[in-house]
């Protein structure tokens, strides 16, 4: 059967597709413009491995085992470009050393929150708090603390996010930075640091953790302490 259609309805029906496919079009050449294609990459060719001196002020390198890490299924699934994981001491104390990078967002360093390894290793996580590291000179950033128990193992942790340019200080602010640096057309690279110790109050926990992190900072060449911090 033919289908009647009505004086004038074809080309109205003619506009509306028209009008819809340059809206779509439009649409497409916008989000291809875009799209991120500046790609910050701090670490650039060089390995942590040999950014982070294995002796520094009164810390000397002793391992690279014993520090939480996420289960190895979970590993698997994480792409990421480095990770280094390391245990200083200066004779008395010692303190644990993980830091994973990652070139462009990829789901790696959620899998090295705190929240996630040290939970999923059974450790019981308590006193959640922001904390303020000064380095050497005028600079100064915040990071987050906690405490992780497990047994009667207790350990302080102070870690922090760089993405970018930026420190955010959860996993929801992480995913607003990228998404951020992305409407600015950055792909962003990104580091987790986490240092902690084990059998020492709060208080001496968190001082040693400060100097660890000043000396460790101001021991990498200054270009490329960027990938570290702000």
């Amino acid at each position: 059967m033919k289908t009647l259609v009505a004086p004038g309805q074809q080309s109205v029906f003619s506009r509306r597709e028209i009008l819809a496919g340059l809206l779509m079009a439009s649409t497409a050449a916008v989000a291809a413009a875009r799209k991120p294609n500046v790609r910050l990459d701090y670490l650039g060719p060089h390995k942590l491995e040999d950014v982070i001196p294995k002796r520094f002020g009164r810390w000397e390198f002793v391992t690279s085992s014993g520090l939480v890490i996420p289960p190895q299924d979970q590993l698997q699934l994480a792409l990421y470009s480095q990770l280094l994981t390391r245990v200083y001491s200066d004779g008395r104390d010692s303190i644990m050393l993980l830091i994973a990078y990652s070139a462009d967002e990829t789901g790696f360093l959620q899998v090295h929150r705190p929240e996630f390894c040290y939970t999923a290793a059974g450790y019981n996580l308590s006193d959640f708090a922001r904390h303020s590291i000064r380095l050497q000179g005028s600079r100064s950033f915040t990071a987050n603390s906690l405490t992780a128990n497990r047994d009667a193992s207790t350990e302080k942790l102070v870690y922090w996010t760089r993405i970018g340019d930026h420190i955010p200080l959860s996993w929801a602010e992480q995913k607003l930075t990228f998404a951020g640096d992305n409407l600015k057309r950055l792909i962003p690279d990104a580091a987790l640091i986490r240092v902690s110790t084990v059998g020492l109050d709060d208080a001496q926990a968190l001082g040693l953790i400060d100097g660890f992190v000043s000396e460790m900072i101001a021991s990498v060449p200054k270009a490329l302490q960027r990938v570290f911090v702000t």
